[in-house]
């Protein structure tokens, strides 16, 4: 009877496509700060990254799905329209179409207002935190590399010569909530579709 089972446990370890020595916990593919090893998940630069470690390991969409809806103002095609009392973002598409996204927004005392062009993309970004959030923040580091422990997550858009950046995020239960330094947040798995279909140059209005 033990034979039996051994042989039907190497059987569903073939099955599965992994060998025994092969086999790892979901643990060996996550970043942990400060404790066990440290992998990061092998990425392909241009492609989004959907896979262990990622915000949508396990699949499934964002905690506010994208749909196509009425444009919400007459504006010019390719506009990006944010409106941070919906919390919404808006990519207007033309004949009274647009793309609604779900993002979060800054918090009390960092709102903001006004219209500015995407002046950079970039993909995987890396952070440098100013001065100003240091001294809010002293745990924060100095810079932190592009990855999936970043907070700029997979894509990030500058806005004009501003700090403030239409970015991913590796929290995406924030999205809908007013809770940045004024930076509006994606899932990355939005910001990453957003980011194919914008250019340097897109105005970007926000009220």
């Amino acid at each position: 009877m033990t034979r039996i089972f051994a042989y039907l446990a190497v059987a569903l370890t073939v099955l599965a496509g992994i060998s025994p020595a092969s086999a790892t916990s979901d643990e060996d593919f996550f970043n942990f700060s400060g404790r066990g090893r440290q992998q990061t998940p092998a990425m392909q630069r241009g492609v989004p990254y959907y896979g262990p470690g990622s915000d949508y390991f396990g699949g499934g969409s964002g905690p506010i799905p994208r749909e196509q809806v009425s444009a919400p103002v007459g504006m010019a095609p390719g506009t990006i329209y944010i409106s941070t009392s919906e919390r919404r973002l808006y990519l207007i598409l033309g004949n009274g179409a647009a793309l609604r996204y779900g993002i979060g927004v800054g918090r009390d005392g960092f709102r903001w207002t006004g219209t500015h062009r995407i002046s950079a993309k970039k993909e995987w970004p890396s952070w440098t935190p100013p001065a100003e959030m240091r001294a809010r923040r002293p745990d924060l580091p100095r810079f932190m590399a592009g990855g999936i422990e970043n907070p700029l997550g997979a894509r990030a858009m500058y806005l004009g010569s501003t700090l403030y950046r239409i970015h991913g995020s590796n929290e995406p239960e924030t999205i809908g909530h007013a809770v940045s330094s004024g930076c509006f947040r994606m899932t990355n798995e939005d910001v990453t579709d957003l980011y194919s279909r914008v250019s340097v140059g897109t105005v970007v209005v926000v009220r």
